[in-house]
């Protein structure tokens, strides 16, 4: 017998999971249907983090690629995609529970905000008034603060159009939530398409001028964990990066990569020149000098082992390159050591600190104005 907060169904007309048909027209009316095999199987679950509730919701294809997504912190807690020989494995870090995401200081698998990345003293002015933010990286403001978005409870629903099966999930973040002004209304909305392609739009607006920088930082090892991140293959198209200090804030530079071990204009392995960048990569990769809504191919990633590659698309100025650097071993899920260069993230973003340097694509969201923020995760086997 199944567990009574456990739902596994194929679309029927008004469920939620999506069987394309054509009809043909026969005598007296009657329909022939022609089944495709354009399928979105959906599963829910629902779970518990301290008493409150939470779904996670699982979308699979017609190729058995499969993602799940908790309503409590907005996460992908499992992303599963073919090999080269067909194999379907997880190919990021995750936790053996939902209610260990409450104590997610890796930030695996989770929706950040309200700003990704780092403030510079957790400080910044909008209109002559400055604003204290929570401190959380020693003296820094990261990734949003104490309880930032990866620790809420989002409202989510199953949302079906035409021939796609999406998950919506809202939150509404207070005015002055973590030191932050003005109510903040975001959405993100996640759909798993039949070219094993995942998609992720975020949409937010104000009530007040605020700054705002939504990501997701998923940790991907096309691996499958059988294996360090150090011999993938990454190729990043930015001639330029903004290197920082010992605290990992930019200095407002953005220098070229040319001659340096962040060029990875031509694909490298990672581990071929890790060894040269201080404690690791976690560096802002300038894609666009100016914010504007061109969806562009940042990214692309691939395992020779598994043949499994993954091309990153987004649409905003600048993607964080980070190679697990502070995993220390001490979380284990499923016989798994999650230790340094276990997962590598790819976080699509506008650039840390954007809010104190005037240079930097601007990250202020005014009363009035409609935030978005696309993302597309492409995957494919060569």
């Amino acid at each position: 017998m199944k567990h009574p907060f456990y739902t596994k169904f194929l679309l029927a007309p008004a469920l939620a999971s999506i069987l394309l048909f054509s009809c043909k027209s026969r005598k007296n009316n009657e329909k022939e249907i022609e089944t495709t095999e354009h399928k979105i199987e959906v599963e829910i679950k629902e779970t518990e983090v301290n008493g409150k509730r939470a779904n996670v919701y699982t979308l699979s294809n017609q190729h058995g690629m499969r993602v799940s997504l908790s309503s409590f912190g907005g996460l992908i807690t499992e992303l599963a995609v073919p090999d080269k020989d067909g194999n379907i494995e997880n190919i990021v870090l995750h936790y053996e529970s939902i209610a260990e995401y409450d104590n997610n200081d890796s930030y695996l698998g989770a929706t950040v905000g309200r700003y990704a990345n780092r403030i510079a003293n957790g400080k910044f002015s909008l209109d002559g008034t400055e604003y204290q933010l929570a401190t959380n990286d020693g003296k820094h403001h990261l990734h949003g603060g104490l309880i930032g978005f990866h620790r809420k409870f989002w409202d989510h629903e199953l949302i079906t159009e035409g021939t796609s099966v999406k998950v919506k999930m809202s939150y509404v973040s207070p005015d002055g939530e973590e030191g932050y002004p003005g109510t903040l209304s975001t959405s993100l909305t996640f759909e798993l398409t039949q070219d094993n392609t995942l998609l992720l739009d975020f949409e937010a607006s104000t009530d007040k001028p605020t700054v705002l920088n939504l990501t997701h930082h998923g940790y991907f090892n096309l691996s499958a964990m059988n294996e360090d991140i150090r011999g993938h293959e990454m190729q990043i198209f930015a001639d330029k990066y903004t290197p920082a200090d010992e605290t990992l804030i930019p200095t407002s530079e953005l220098a070229p990569v040319d001659g340096t071990p962040f060029d990875f204009r031509q694909p490298f392995a990672i581990g071929d020149r890790i060894g040269d960048v201080t404690g690791g990569y976690d560096h802002n990769y300038v894609i666009k000098e100016q914010h504007d809504d061109r969806l562009i191919k940042m990214a692309v990633v691939h395992h020779a082992g598994s043949g499994r590659y993954m091309e990153l698309y987004a649409d905003s100025p600048g993607v964080q390159f980070y190679t697990g650097n502070f995993l220390d071993g001490r979380q284990t899920t499923r016989g798994i050591q999650y230790s340094k260069h276990m997962g590598l993230c790819l976080e699509p973003q506008v650039f840390p600190n954007s809010p104190n340097t005037p240079s930097f694509p601007s990250a202020r969201l005014n009363p009035g104005e409609n935030y978005r923020h696309r993302i597309q995760y492409h995957f494919g086997v060569r």
